[in-house]
């Protein structure tokens, strides 16, 4: 069975007169719009190109396209026809095969509506409280139901268009017919990157934020002023969902908690760049996460507020050294209605 074609439409990158995916990337110097135009058009042609070669794999141009018409995603695919590996073969061949499916679900009692773990046990920690309350049971965790995003960052699509589609399928073998993605990156796959690929999803994926946001509203009566000042730490796979944002400043709304105004938040974000590290050599990692941070302290923040395990993973026990406290959006949730943080640093010795 031929594996599913990315959709992506050159007559509109033709009629572009922005470049943004290039002109607006924090890693290549593409301020000359000709100079963008040219070298965007190489890698349309799937001619050799500096683009495929400097890429960090961090999504953004997925959100800088105004058209919606995928340039990461052909990014990704001209790196892998190549043979350019954004990171060691040994680390790809890893994550290829610790990730796949092997035929063993793991499973609660799965409803109709139901929670993706993805493949992080993190969320065994969160998962807790009232916020869970009637669907805390109706889980789906493991390889089998694994987003397959991740190797985006590995330049291969192929892995990711060969078992989505099962992934799909597992998922709606349960009987699920609404997903809560706990993993916004599950989200960004089912809402993003399977449609650019022509993969049908039969059952309406729900981001969690939005899950939370109307848990809290029929909590309403147990929501208890937090009062603080929090960063948000932008995750990379947030580039595939931008739609989702609005909800962070909601749920900060209802806490209290203001949304500090710094520079890399929202479209200008930098991610965890803990991936950085594997692809383009810890220099670029450390730069990057600790302009990240400077900013986080500069603006005032007493709490990092993580959207992905994987960035709290990278960066929850740098932000404390400059006094930050970090805490995942699910626990900031507990702690507005009474309950106490769940996912915490060992050494973390500042209570929340």
């Amino acid at each position: 069975m031929p594996l599913p074609e990315l959709k992506f439409d050159r007559t509109k990158c033709a009629r572009c007169k922005t470049i943004s995916c290039l002109t607006k990337c924090q890693y290549m110097d593409f301020k000359d719009k000709d100079k963008a135009k040219k070298e965007w058009q190489k890698v349309i042609n799937g001619e050799d190109s500096s683009v495929q070669e400097a890429c960090t794999t961090c999504y953004a141009c997925e959100e800088y396209c105004p058209y919606g018409n995928h340039p990461f995603y052909l990014i990704v695919e001209q790196q892998e026809k190549k043979g350019i590996l954004p990171a060691p073969r040994p680390t790809v061949t890893m994550w290829v095969n610790q990730c796949q499916p092997v035929g063993k679900f793991i499973v609660g009692k799965v409803e109709e509506k139901a929670l993706s773990y993805c493949f992080l046990p993190h969320f065994n920690t969160l998962v807790k409280g009232k916020l869970f309350d009637g669907i805390a049971w109706s889980v789906i965790f493991g390889q089998e139901f694994f987003c397959n995003a991740v190797y985006l960052h590995y330049a291969r699509a192929s892995v990711i268009k060969d078992r989505l589609p099962g992934i799909v399928e597992n998922i709606k073998n349960q009987g699920v017919k609404e997903l809560v993605c706990l993993h916004d990156e599950c989200y960004g796959t089912f809402t993003s990157l399977a449609p650019a690929y022509g993969i049908d999803i039969p059952f309406k994926p729900i981001h969690y934020y939005e899950y939370l946001y109307g848990r809290l509203k029929e909590l309403k009566d147990q929501i208890k002023p937090l009062n603080v000042k929090a960063a948000y730490q932008r995750n990379c796979s947030a580039r595939l969902c931008p739609e989702t944002d609005h909800y962070v400043d909601e749920i900060f709304g209802l806490f209290g908690v203001e949304r500090v105004k710094r520079k890399y938040d929202k479209e200008s974000a930098l991610c965890c760049a803990e991936i950085f590290r594997m692809e383009k050599g810890p220099a670029l990692a450390d730069d990057v996460q600790k302009r990240n941070i400077d900013d986080m302290a500069k603006s005032g923040a007493e709490y990092c507020v993580f959207n992905c395990p994987a960035c709290w993973d990278s960066l929850a026990h740098k932000v404390v050294k400059q006094g930050i406290k970090p805490i995942h959006m699910i626990d900031l949730c507990k702690l507005g209605i009474g309950e106490e943080q769940a996912l915490r640093l060992p050494e973390l010795a500042v209570e929340v």
